[in-house]
């Protein structure tokens, strides 16, 4: 009898064996690289109704709505042109110095909000993460999608202010429109880098507003950095890195595609393969970051 019940034991399959046969999965694990970009492709209409839907929200208790989205940009730019372009004569030397500190600022308020918005894609959806099975990078990249569906709005707006501040339409602002595209890239790798590291360390939502303040201010928004680096009174190094840091470079290149004196100066086209640089390492490297912890983000 105890031999029978023994050799029944070691017949039986093990759960593992079980799962195995009927096709059962860990719940959550992890899938290959592949699969989750085609997962993430399946999820395409959510992200974008998700990004939609959230923008729609975003004012939806204000009178004026969906008007302050270009109606905030605008204001940082009179208090950033009272502060800097008045008081600290920061345009002293820049032609143009109002559509160049009204695109800097335009630019920067897409690069800025959506690392912002990035840290806390995760974290601020625990719920909807908890409940449902879906590909994480969806949140990180709906924010993004989000914003630039907002830059699209200002775009136009930025586009009439530069007519009426007497900027003539030619064809080098096409060049506007790749820069938008690598710009979005490199922000999209930002946001799900910030999105991982939200997840697991959420106090660092806390630290993001001085980080992005500094970023602003070391990359040309308000002031010009050909201008700071004249008399070579900074070291090397530093004249490097605020040259191709990557906000920098973006805002250059919009300036350059949209304003008359900038288009004169004949960006050099290294400034191109920065850009896209740039875009490449945060788009592939921060979308492999965030995938290799796919499985813990909704845990603990």
């Amino acid at each position: 009898m105890t031999t029978t019940t023994t050799a029944t034991a070691l017949d039986k399959p093990t759960p593992a064996a079980l799962a195995a046969t009927h096709g059962l999965t860990v719940s959550g694990a992890r899938p290959t690289l592949p699969r989750y970009l085609r997962e993430l492709w399946g999820r395409r209409h959510f992200v974008t109704a998700f990004a939609t839907a959230k923008m729609a929200a975003q004012y939806s208790t204000a009178k004026l709505g969906q008007v302050w989205h270009l109606v905030t940009p605008l204001l940082n730019a009179l208090v950033y042109y009272f502060v800097f372009g008045i008081v600290m004569k920061a345009s002293h030397g820049v032609p143009d110095y109002i559509p160049f500190l009204i695109t800097g600022v335009f630019v920067w308020d897409f690069i800025g909000s959506s690392v912002n918005a990035g840290t806390r894609a995760i974290h601020g959806n625990l719920g909807l993460v908890r409940a449902l099975h879906f590909p994480r990078a969806s949140l990180p990249i709906a924010t993004v999608v989000q914003l630039f569906q907002q830059l699209l709005v200002t775009m136009l707006a930025l586009v009439v202010l530069l007519l009426g501040f007497g900027q003539t339409p030619n064809p080098a602002w096409l060049l506007a429109l790749p820069t938008l595209l690598l710009m979005a890239v490199f922000c999209a790798g930002c946001a799900l880098a910030m999105a991982r590291i939200g997840s697991r360390t959420p106090d660092i939502s806390q630290l993001m507003p001085f980080v992005l303040r500094t970023w602003m201010y070391s990359s040309g928004v308000m002031w010009s950095i050909d201008q700071m680096l004249k008399g070579d009174h900074l070291p090397g190094w530093v004249s490097l890195v605020l040259k191709t840091n990557p906000a920098a470079v973006y805002i250059d290149l919009m300036r350059f595609s949209l304003i008359d004196s900038f288009t004169a100066h004949n960006l050099p086209p290294h400034a191109w393969l920065i850009a896209a640089g740039w875009a490449l390492l945060a788009g592939i490297g921060g979308f492999v970051y965030f995938w290799k912890a796919e499985e813990e983000y909704g845990r603990g």
